[in-house]
Order: structure tokens, then sequence, then C-alpha cells
């Protein structure tokens, strides 16, 4: 047993007031903490709360300006798990979103996203919908599930939505970087390419009142043709040696 599964969550609170200090600290026990431990309700709200609290209230203010998100609210779609059959998306024909978000997860050896979290407000919602589409991007940016890849997406959610939980990865994972290249590639070609995913994420639409569970049999490249700004330079060159 390690010793971030000996805490116990319930031990973990965000002062009232706290400062930036404190409300970075909090945040980079939890990113320890959370690893491995993703569907943690705790962790996550404590986290969103940390950083994202203001982040995500903006985005439900800007969203609830769309009737497709009004719609979501009232059905509250779900990514989970167990709300998910993989064995039938990965009948659906090649190249379907279906076929490759299941492929997606048996080449990876990896699992859909599951929590227990309660939704209690839009907020809450906002949070779990951006926690369960994080391995859809993956496939319709074509961003890997390496640590070069995985910085990709987060400079990509940055510069889409704004989520500074993806900016406190970025600069933990840029220091990793500067000090043992630990995404396997030099550093400038590094900084290229969190640089041009993250100008991918602005120039794209956002994604979250997206019903990917509507759109299973359409072709990937017509969702990411629809979803995401092309890739330019580095970042064009490292999504098409993924697809």
């Amino acid at each position: 047993m390690t010793a971030a599964s000996t805490i116990d969550p319930t031990t973990l609170s965000l002062p009232e007031d706290a400062s930036l200090f404190t409300r970075l600290r909090l945040s980079l026990r939890l990113l320890k903490l959370i690893k491995g431990d993703e569907g943690n309700p705790v962790y996550g709200q404590l986290l969103n709360a940390c950083l994202d609290g203001n982040v995500y209230a903006s985005l439900a203010g800007e969203l609830r300006r769309s009737e497709a998100w009004r719609r979501m609210l009232s059905a509250h779609p779900s990514l989970q798990a167990g709300d998910l059959d993989l064995d039938a998306l990965a009948r659906l024909p090649e190249g379907t979103l279906g076929q490759a978000y299941a492929r997606y997860y048996r080449d990876n050896k990896i699992s859909p996203f599951a929590t227990t979290l309660e939704i209690r407000s839009d907020v809450d919602f906002i949070a779990k919908r951006y926690r369960e589409t994080h391995d859809l991007l993956h496939v319709l940016t074509g961003y890997g599930t390496d640590v070069m890849g995985e910085m990709e997406l987060q400079a990509y959610a940055l510069g889409n939505l704004g989520i500074r939980t993806a900016l406190l990865i970025l600069v933990v994972g840029t220091l990793g970087q500067l000090k043992g290249r630990q995404a396997g590639v030099g550093s400038s070609e590094y900084l290229r390419r969190v640089r041009a995913a993250y100008r991918r994420g602005r120039a794209s639409p956002q994604f979250l009142d997206f019903w990917f569970e509507h759109h299973w049999e359409t072709p990937v490249t017509t969702l990411r043709a629809r979803l995401c700004a092309p890739a330019n330079g580095s970042d064009r060159e490292a999504a098409h040696t993924r697809d």
C-alpha cells in the first residue's frame, strides 16, 4: 500500500479565503494523490475548488446560452465506464468514433473513467464532463498517451477552456522535462509542440456541449474537422504520425 492510499480524503480541506499559495500547495498534493485514483470524488472536487471553480462557473454561464448544453443539463449524459459498451463500439465500422474509442482503450490497456461524484450543480457536471471527455480528446486530436502527448493535450485544454489545472500540470511537466527530458524529446521540440497544441486549442470550438454519445457511428475525420482546428507545424507532424 502506498503512502497516498493511506490518506483519508476527508482530512483534506481548502480553508475559506485560502491564499493562492495555499491553493497551489494543496493542488500539487492532490495531483500526486489522484494519480491512479482519478475517479476519487473528494480529490476531484477539491482540486476543482482549488483552481478551477471560477473557471467552471464562467464556462457554465457561457454554455447555458447553448441549446445543446441546456438539454445536457436535463439529461446528464455520461461517458463513465458503467455507461459504455466497449464491445458494441468495437464492432462499429473502421474509422468511426465508437470503433476508434474502443480501440484506444484496448491498445492502451486502460479503462474508461469512473467516479462516484454526486452531481449537485452545473459546475459539478462540467467538471465531470471535462474529465470524461479526456480520452475522447486523445482520439480526436491525435495526441498520444505518452508524456509528450499528455502534455500536448493539457496545452490544448488550456487553450480551449482555460483550465488552470491543465496549466499546473504543464508547469510541473515542463520543469521535469527541462531537468531530465521526461517526454523523450529535446526541450526545444517539447516547447514547440506544447505551444502549437495550445494555439490549436485556442483556435478550436469548445467541445463540452457536444453530444459525443450521438456520434459513435460518425467518422473520426469528420468530427476532427468539426471540433479541432487543423494541427500546424510540429503539432501536425506529431498528430499525423498517430493517425
